[in-house]
């Protein structure tokens, strides 16, 4: 009898052990799965930040192109060099100085000889080569003749009509003036060319320095 007792003791043991234990081990599951579901919600949650960051990763960068152009450096023809060479001429004659006249004309001559003729644009070839031969005549008797002012002025009469169809023919690049003397020459009457506006004259000097006026303007 005590062993019948004992037997089912033990078997009601056992089985509410067993219970227990599949009960926990239930628990146990379900555990799991609500931290499952708890991290598997956590991954799906949109990540707003991050998103934006590869947005900008992703954008396509927007590249700044440096156009270069090509210099451009044609051999413009200018008569510049000469008119500095008249201007100093005829200020030397202006002032009376005639061995200043003739550096300033020898000047004009080497400068008028340097230049080179394939630089100038072939329409104007050919009236250049014309106005230039005469003006390099002009400027070497002007050269030569230091001591003789009166035949310097002569030729300077010439030579300023030289220059003054240069400047026509190619310009300036500064403000000229053309001057005009009616008593030089008999009273036939002269022109120059000057930088200022102010009159003087270089085919009298001090003697009638300001008798003259502005003709054209370059």
């Amino acid at each position: 009898m005590k062993n019948i007792v004992v037997s089912i003791i033990i078997s009601t043991t056992v089985a509410a052990t067993a219970v227990s234990c599949k009960q926990s081990q239930n628990k146990n599951s379900e555990l799991k799965t609500q931290d499952s579901t708890s991290v598997s919600d956590t991954k799906t949650l949109p990540l707003h930040d991050s998103a934006a960051s590869a947005e900008q990763v992703s954008a396509p960068v927007q590249k700044t192109e440096t156009v270069k152009t090509e210099a451009q450096s044609p051999n413009f023809f200018t008569i510049d060099p000469i008119i500095k060479e008249y201007l100093a001429l005829k200020n030397a004659l202006i002032a009376d100085n005639d061995k200043g006249a003739s550096n300033a004309g020898k000047q004009l001559l080497n400068t008028l000889k340097n230049v080179d003729i394939k630089s100038i644009p072939s329409g104007k070839q050919k009236e250049y080569k014309e106005i230039a031969d005469d003006a390099r005549e002009n400027a070497e008797h002007i050269g030569d003749n230091a001591g003789k002012i009166d035949h310097q002025r002569e030729h300077l009469a010439f030579l300023s009509k030289d220059v003054s169809d240069l400047i026509t023919l190619f310009g300036s690049s500064q403000k000229l003036y053309q001057d005009h003397c009616p008593m030089f020459n008999d009273g036939k009457g002269a022109v120059w060319i000057s930088e200022t506006k102010a009159i003087k004259n270089p085919y009298y000097g001090n003697q009638m320095l300001n008798c003259g006026s502005v003709k054209k303007e370059f």
